[in-house]
């Protein structure tokens, strides 16, 4: 059975500031990303579970995917039936102040 995506309000201003932060230098190349990771994001429909439980720190059922060089975090509710995005975040940004 497929899971529902929701979007965290930190997810999606994550993403905005992703294509604000490209856009500046390429707004095509903006459109391409987020567009991207949006599809990438896509995959947690049908398997929710394949990226690994993220190990730092972490409660309950907190997963990561990558897709190039952005860490997306996200959160599964097998009761609900639903996969929450919680944040992306580029890897080369200090983890020590990603808060969950």
């Amino acid at each position: 059975m497929d899971y529902k995506v929701i979007w965290s309000d930190a997810a999606m201003e994550d993403l905005q500031d992703i294509w604000s932060f490209i856009a500046e230098r390429d707004p095509d190349a903006a459109v391409r990303i987020g567009r991207s990771i949006i599809k990438h994001i896509g995959i947690l429909v049908s398997f929710p579970f394949i990226g690994p439980a993220y190990p730092r720190g972490a409660k309950g059922s907190l997963r990561e995917i990558v897709f190039r060089s952005y860490r997306i975090f996200y959160d599964v509710s097998e009761a609900s039936l639903t996969v929450e995005i919680l944040h992306i975040w580029h890897g080369a940004r200090d983890e020590s102040l990603f808060a969950m």
